[in-house]
């Protein structure tokens, strides 16, 4: 078994890397492979997608990333960590779905975090109220889960994982339930804040629009067990918007990254 490890001063410092995967594989308790060996490194600040068909090992790259799960061999690096990762130390993570507690209000769903961190009362709710106006609910903080929308629930679990301040946030499909036009919003929401903010970004999506319309680069990866199927550096000027999403370029990226995909694919949908 192999932990998360932290990258060394000299190799964290000559190449900016915020996580290294080398040899990774994933070896459920079923015997099913999901993923591996996978070879994968992220620089500081990057925005990347992990892009694939269902099942191809995604979700399970970002646990181990995460420290959620352990690699059955391989080993995963991360940048100024002392130990395995964990979810509010160094990395935040957005699931697919908001996992919000119903009985509590939008502040202390945020405040969690810090809550279980030990992070005196008063900190925590200044602290939760900041990550809520950075993703516009600033208005919401006395809420409950059941009076917002689908989408503001995204939001309240984006800032939840912001609120410990990560070096890296992890996305898990964290859009994939919304409508077309609250998850466009999202998506470009999560490039002002990306750019702001600084976060290295790794997200994890089915949809070829969206990882070519997000990403600095996006990762495709094979059918089960998960390996790297090709790596395409998307190239297009900065800060991107909406008129990205109607150009010739656009449109170029979108038909390289589906025919890296088509091979994975068993007549599932790419987009």
């Amino acid at each position: 078994m192999s932990d998360v490890k932290p990258l060394s001063g000299v190799e964290a410092s000559l190449t900016a890397l915020a996580v290294s995967l080398r040899g990774v594989t994933k070896v459920y308790d079923n015997g099913v492979m999901a993923l591996g060996p996978f070879d994968l490194v992220v620089r500081k600040g990057e925005f990347i997608s992990l892009l694939g068909p269902s099942g191809c090992g995604k979700s399970t790259a970002l646990r181990l990333i995460a420290g959620l799960s352990a690699a059955s061999s391989g080993t995963v690096r991360m940048s100024r960590h002392e130990g395995p990762a964990q979810i509010g130390h160094g990395v935040g993570f957005v699931f697919q779905e908001p996992t919000l507690m119903p009985w509590a209000s939008v502040r202390e769903n945020v405040r969690l975090p810090l809550k279980l961190g030990g992070v005196p009362k008063a900190e925590g709710r200044a602290r939760a109220d900041a990550a809520l106006a950075s993703v516009g609910l600033a208005d919401f903080a006395d809420a409950f889960p059941r009076e917002l929308s689908g989408g503001m629930k995204m939001r309240v679990s984006l800032a939840r994982a912001l609120v410990t301040d990560p070096d890296i946030l992890l996305m898990d499909e964290p859009f994939a339930a919304l409508d077309e036009i609250t998850r466009f919003r999202l998506n470009n929401d999560l490039l002002a804040l990306w750019r702001s903010l600084g976060k290295t970004v790794i997200f994890v999506t089915h949809s070829v629009f969206e990882s070519v319309y997000l990403s600095q680069r996006v990762v495709v990866m094979t059918a089960r067990p998960g390996r790297i199927q090709a790596d395409i550096r998307i190239e297009t000027v900065e800060p991107r918007g909406e008129e990205f999403c109607t150009s010739a370029a656009y449109s170029d990226y979108c038909r390289k990254v589906s025919a890296a995909l088509a091979p994975s694919y068993s007549g599932q949908s790419m987009l």
